[in-house]
């Protein structure tokens, strides 16, 4: 039986990190419903106003305009924090970035929420 040479001279910090996957993961199964869940209530958030008219209507319609593509940039940027935790190399090294990452993503998504839901003048 021979030996792997590469396997002994390879640092530790570069080898291959068997556990890699456990934080993607967990923050994909975190994030993505939690992303679905306040998208439904960002999208029904117009419906506070369905009664409202005159002023009350405008400052929450502008209120709206504003907070609607901060809110999707705030998915999309949990998003690509999702992806970069999962494309990240599957490397010893690079467990803190990945971790990190995950970590991110559904914070993102949480960050997001709440901007948006202080951007808008309720009624």
């Amino acid at each position: 039986m021979t030996e792997n040479p590469v396997a002994h001279d390879a640092p530790a910090a570069a080898a291959r990190d068997r556990r890699a996957f456990l934080a993607p993961l967990l923050s994909t199964l975190l994030t993505l419903p939690m992303a679905l869940l306040v998208l439904f209530y960002a999208g029904m958030s117009p419906m506070a106003c369905d009664s409202c008219d005159g002023e009350a209507a405008a400052a929450f319609d502008a209120g709206f305009e504003t907070a609607w593509p901060v809110f999707l940039g705030a998915l999309v940027v949990a998003l690509l924090l999702l992806a970069a935790c999962w494309i990240l190399p599957w490397e010893r090294r690079n467990a803190a970035r990945r971790v990190l990452l995950a970590l991110a993503a559904p914070g993102a998504v949480l960050l997001g929420t709440v901007v948006f839901t202080a951007l808008i003048d309720w009624p």
